[in-house]
């Protein structure tokens, strides 16, 4: 690490008087070590990549997301085919995947750790879905993406309460989902074979989530090339209350109508054809809202480089 660019969402935590002063700790970090590093906000998720494209032209050869997992999702739209390597400073709310590579939580402390860590390939994602205008997007994702229920929470939860409260606002907002929305049914393919009718579809690359959701996908891993996917082939409250609990306690229970496979490709589609407009099975990558049904996930060629300790 030669010259390191470092961006940041404002918005992004519980912490967001100490933003700035926790990324200048940082980059005194970095500079006391002989490293060149200069910090810049995040614009937004449509200009954010092209923001880390440009550093990259300039010269940086080290890309940091400093905040949560959705700073460091928009980070990666301008890395991915590059030769530049991806460090991560966790300041949001969840940060799984600081969790996940055991990044220390404090700004410092992982400035530190990004030190003595050597870059490694991981393989990423790509999904493929329909805006909330019925136009087409694409994303690269690196943690998971979930379509249903699950993306129906972030559809639902207040930016200001989360940012205040922090991880109560996914739990109790969660559990109200739960308790009323309706679980409605769509079709996946994994791998071309046959569709297959599911109330909620999770596409996952880590291992360990940190929270109490800790291992959602057992079997899911950076070190892998493909998805551990889970298909909730069941409409039960009571299932999904107890694949949480099975993640919660880290016990390996078998619940009936949810499976876990592995895959490089599922295609999400609604069991009747509808307006994209009218569509309300919503899509989410690394705990951004995207869009609706339909939707395809793959495995990319492409490869990115990341530190990690």
């Amino acid at each position: 690490m030669r010259s390191a660019a470092l961006f940041y969402n404002p918005l992004s935590g519980r912490r967001r008087q100490r933003r700035i002063a926790d990324v200048e700790a940082v980059l005194k970090v970095f500079r006391d070590a002989g490293i060149q590093a200069e910090a810049a906000e995040t614009q937004g998720p449509n200009w954010t990549g092209e923001q880390v494209r440009e550093a990259i032209r300039a010269g940086a050869d080290t890309i940091f997301g400093c905040g949560g997992d959705g700073t460091v999702h928009d980070v990666i739209q301008g890395m991915v085919g590059t030769d530049a390597t991806l460090g991560i400073i966790p300041m949001g709310t969840a940060n799984a995947l600081a969790h996940d590579l055991k990044i220390p939580l404090s700004p410092v402390a992982a400035a530190k750790a990004a030190l003595r860590a050597r870059p490694r390939q991981i393989s990423v994602g790509r999904i493929a879905y329909t805006g909330f205008d019925g136009c087409k997007g694409a994303r690269y994702f690196i943690i998971a993406v979930g379509a249903g229920v699950d993306a129906h929470l972030f559809y639902k939860l207040n930016p200001l309460v989360k940012s205040r409260v922090g991880m109560a606002a996914y739990y109790s907002k969660a559990t109200r989902l739960w308790l009323t929305h309706p679980l409605e049914n769509f079709l996946v393919q994994v791998d071309g074979g046959h569709p297959l009718p599911v109330s909620q579809l999770l596409a996952v690359r880590i291992r360990f989530f940190g929270g109490v959701l800790r291992e959602l996908a057992p079997g899911a891993s950076l070190e892998r090339d493909d998805l551990r996917m889970v298909l909730f082939r069941t409409r039960s409250r009571i299932a999904y209350l107890r694949y949480i609990l099975r993640g919660m306690f880290g016990q390996p229970w078998e619940i009936r109508g949810i499976e876990l496979v592995y895959g490089r490709k599922v295609t999400c589609r609604m069991v009747k054809d509808v307006l994209p407009q009218k569509s309300r099975i919503f899509v989410e990558a690394d705990g951004e809202l995207l869009g609706t049904l339909p939707a395809d996930v793959e495995m990319v060629a492409e490869k990115l480089n990341m530190l990690a300790p």
